[in-house]
């Protein structure tokens, strides 16, 4: 245990002696570290984020999409989703089930002296249950409201900043949508959104008043939303919903279907192996760094090795054996590693909470990427590190203690 202890206070007293050269020494692995732990901490925040984003906006919900119709294996061009496969499921499984159908484009919108450009949205009062949206102001639009086809609109929470006007005053104001005026009866509280859907800065309106007054006569829907009353009736929804639209369109079960069925989990799947196959790749070229500079370590300990001859000799005549040589040499190339490992870390913390208040983008540094730095920084002194070490157990004792 002495000479243990005794070694590792030598290899550090040589650190110290060469203190600048062994901090440029461990530049290499301080740069790679923390390219490798900044890298990482995006991806894991990327992939935090679209999760918080598909739990705030429904993990319970199906999201049925127009596709591609067939004739005879061939495709025959897209299909249509309508407002009677909406209907044809509500009367069917709306029981069960909650359905929204969602027709959407981007017009101008104006108010007093202020426009902005926004999604305009035309849907079901069912679409606001059905994502849990809460009102700041005023009402939502009804049924009756979607039978009359009446100019209402519901605005997100961000519309009355583009529009300049607290949303409380906006409250029974007009606005016009593409020239058309619509009475404002509520605004939304603040949401928050995902990557496909941004509620604070869209307005809602009627589905038929998007159909018929707004969008020319535009028929086709853009999804239809159905949310199961849990996630775990996931499954029976979607068989529910297959059915349904199956039988819309004649279809028939063996056949394949010109409509897409989607849920949250799919996007967050999608999403997360596309994040890790990224992460991956940038760690693996930040990993390259640790390489270099696990080369450098090896470079400047086989000049150390060069530099400390007649000391290698005196110990060994002193009655050192190739072990603890061997031993020290490699604690010293150990230590510079893991050094350089350590304060690759800091600066990986150091980058990624940089990006995050530069610019927004949110960051997550996983313990497992840290271990796995270290752990990785560790590995590469003991690789590199052994053949210089090597090298100075075997000199021959006459030979060192002759050495200039």
């Amino acid at each position: 245990m002495f000479i243990l202890r005794e070694i590792v206070m030598v290899a550090m007293a040589s650190i110290r002696a060469n203190a600048l050269r062994s901090g440029l020494t461990t530049l290499g692995i301080v740069i790679g570290t923390a390219a490798v732990i900044t890298m990482v901490a995006l991806g894991e925040g990327a992939q935090r984020q679209v999760q918080e984003q598909i739990e705030n906006m429904g993990t319970n919900i199906l999201t049925v999409r127009p596709g591609q119709g067939f004739f005879r294996g061939v495709a025959s061009g897209s299909r249509r989703l309508e407002e009677d496969d909406a209907l044809a499921l509500r009367d069917q499984i709306g029981h069960v089930y909650e359905i929204a159908p969602e027709i959407e484009s981007r017009y101008q919108v104006t108010y007093a002296r202020s426009n902005s450009s926004n999604s305009i949205v035309g849907t079901w009062p069912s679409f606001f249950s059905l994502y849990s949206h809460e009102l700041e102001h005023g009402r939502f639009f009804d049924e009756g409201e979607v039978q009359g086809r009446r100019r209402v609109a519901v605005l997100g929470s961000n519309v009355p900043d583009d529009l300049e006007t607290p949303g409380g005053l906006l409250v029974g104001r007009t606005i016009q949508i593409r020239g058309i005026p619509f009475e404002v009866i509520g605004v939304l509280r603040e949401k928050g959104g995902a990557m496909w859907m941004q509620p604070d800065d869209q307005i809602f309106i009627p589905l038929s008043t998007a159909m018929y007054r707004v969008m020319g006569g535009r028929d086709r829907l853009r999804s239809i939303y159905v949310a199961a009353p849990s996630p775990d009736e996931l499954d029976p929804a979607w068989a529910e919903i297959d059915r349904v639209i199956r039988r819309e369109h004649r279809i028939l079960p063996t056949e394949e279907a010109d409509f897409s069925i989607q849920q949250s989990s799919d996007i967050l799947e999608t999403f997360n192996e596309t994040t890790q196959t990224f992460s991956l790749l940038l760690a693996g070229i930040a990993g390259v760094s640790l390489l270099v500079g696990g080369i450098g370590i090896m470079n400047i300990m086989l000049v150390s090795v060069t530099e400390r001859t007649r000391e290698i000799g005196v110990r060994k005549a002193l009655g050192a054996t190739r072990k603890t040589i061997l031993f020290q040499f490699l604690v010293e190339a150990l230590v510079l590693c893991v050094l350089g490992g350590i304060l690759g870390v800091a600066g990986g913390f150091g980058a990624a909470e940089l990006i995050t208040r530069l610019y927004g983008s949110n960051t997550a540094v996983a313990a497992e990427a840290v271990a796995v730095a270290l752990g990785f920084s560790a590995a590469i002194g003991l690789f590199f590190g052994i053949w210089p070490a090597r090298r100075a157990s075997i000199l021959d004792p006459i030979d060192a203690l002759r050495y200039e």
